[in-house]
């Protein structure tokens, strides 16, 4: 149905940037939201940003906040994650979500397709 493909992982050195982007194909989704999301074998899948579909509305964890950046071009259906001053911490796979007919929310059960993910890894 629908496919979400991220790219832009990689390793970085503490305090480095990097920028991830998810495109979204496979049928005409309409209104949506976009999110990330991360995993560590250490840890449950955690919220990490989400934007509305007009991009106009952003939320992200506590996290991240003040590093990280979502942002989206509905003309390319494609979500973007700017993440500056990455720490070791932030090391994981990172997944992208759309979420379909709903205003923004945390909750993974909410999201309707996911991406493989891609890996992110912060050197010390």
């Amino acid at each position: 149905q629908v496919q979400l493909v991220e790219s832009g992982g990689g390793l970085v050195q503490a305090g480095g940037s990097l920028r991830l982007s998810c495109a979204a194909s496979g049928r005409t989704l309409g209104v949506y939201s976009m999110g990330w999301f991360r995993q560590t074998p250490e840890k449950e899948r955690e919220f990490v940003a989400v934007i509305s579909w007009s991009g106009g509305t952003t939320a992200y964890a506590d996290s991240v906040k003040g590093r990280f950046t979502i942002s989206r071009d509905n003309a390319k259906n494609t979500v973007y994650l700017q993440m500056n001053n990455l720490k070791p911490e932030d090391t994981a796979v990172y997944y992208c979500a759309v979420n379909v007919g709903y205003g923004l929310t945390r909750t993974r059960s909410f999201y309707d397709y996911w991406g493989q993910g891609t890996q992110v890894t912060v050197s010390s």
